[in-house]
């Protein structure tokens, strides 16, 4: 069994591998109409909130956004076909970076 900082290690990374496909691609919309970058990134945002989740009784754990990131695993996981890529466009700019410093805080806490 992992530890919480080595949890919070993996969700750092997981984050960190969606902002180097955002690399690899001209923009978020060209990264999420492509087949292999969509699946990654979903992939990838699945793991974070499957690995949040996991962290819920960490004293830290109000700090970061559980029930939000875990209702996206699930909804990635239940309805594949169904996820608005809109909404995923704003979690990658908006949502990602403060979670990654929320727990770089908690990390250096």
């Amino acid at each position: 069994m992992s530890s919480s900082f080595e949890k919070l290690d993996f969700i750092i990374e997981k984050i960190e591998d969606i902002e180097s496909f955002k690399v690899r691609y001209k923009s978020i919309e060209d990264l999420l109409n492509d087949v292999m970058g969509y699946d990654a990134t979903l992939m990838s945002l699945l793991q974070i909130g499957e690995t949040l989740n996991k962290l819920r009784e960490e004293p830290f754990a109000e700090k970061l956004p559980i029930k939000g990131t875990y209702d996206v695993r699930n909804f990635i996981a239940h309805d594949y076909e169904g996820v608005n890529k809109m909404i995923i466009e704003d979690i990658i700019r908006t949502q990602l970076p403060k979670l990654k410093q929320i727990i770089l805080d908690i990390k250096n806490y």
